[in-house]
């Protein structure tokens, strides 16, 4: 029982840890939503988190040896061929990646940053799908906080018993 309680708390503890890589994620595409030069030069690329289920069972296995995912068309789930590394413990995986859509492009040739035509290349950030995506992630911390504690009085009134 007391493994049981235990593989609870870390699951729900894994849910809060990609929860708040949302939330970071978020805070980021909200902070550069009109950054349009990076480091690097080019314009910020929008955040998103790719988690992935780290199945272990044989059937999971064959099945995605056994199935490829094909595109008709390049903008179609850009995030599924992503490589992204699976920790042993873990239940689920969680990385920050860039979404890979193109920069948003606007006619401003007083702006610094503008190319040789007079445009400027933002990143490709709505604030509305950035407040839906904070305030999904808020419920999902909040649901795996309400999680850790409904564990915790099992625990507790287990042992009134």
């Amino acid at each position: 029982m007391a493994e049981n309680i235990f593989s609870t708390l870390n699951i729900a503890g894994q849910g809060m840890s990609v929860q708040r890589k949302r939330l970071t994620a978020v805070a980021n595409n909200i902070a550069n939503v009109n950054t349009t030069s990076s480091i690097d030069g080019t314009p910020y690329q929008r955040q998103v988190v790719v988690t992935r289920a780290n199945n272990k069972n044989q059937f999971a296995t064959e099945l995605d040896s056994q199935m490829n995912l094909s595109r008709t068309n390049s903008s179609h789930a850009p995030n599924a061929h992503l490589n992204v590394s699976q920790a042993e413990k873990d239940s689920v995986t969680a990385e920050i990646v860039g979404d890979g859509k193109p920069a948003r492009i606007v006619y401003d040739p007083n702006h610094p940053d503008a190319d040789g035509e007079g445009y400027v290349h933002y990143p490709d950030i709505n604030i509305v799908t950035e407040m839906v995506d904070m305030i999904t992630a808020q419920r999902g911390f909040e649901a795996n906080t309400q999680m850790i504690s409904t564990a915790k009085n099992i625990a507790r009134y287990s042992l009134d018993i």
